[in-house]
């Protein structure tokens, strides 16, 4: 009885951290667009200057913010199966 309720936890919690990273994945390649800011350069936008500039660099380092949590997501998925492996 109770291994029956520990898998359905398992599956209920593998389920989320899926449903999760997808999400996280969706929303980590979602940027603002750049190219109405003052400063922005259309030929090579990592050129660009001033607000565009800024606005670049806001939209990379979300991405790699965006990456870095579905890595933390994986491992805390990981952990947490194998605590409830160890239990059984």
């Amino acid at each position: 009885m109770v291994d029956n309720n520990i898998m359905a936890l398992v599956g209920a919690f593998v389920g989320i951290a899926i449903l999760l990273g997808i999400s996280v994945q969706i929303l980590g390649n979602s940027v603002t667009d750049c190219s109405g800011l003052p400063g922005y350069d259309a030929n090579t936008p990592a050129s660009s200057t001033d607000w565009a500039k800024q606005c670049i660099d806001n939209n990379t380092q979300t991405q790699s913010a965006f990456a870095l949590l579905v890595i933390v997501l994986i491992v805390v998925a990981a952990v947490v199966i194998l605590t409830v492996v160890k239990m059984l």
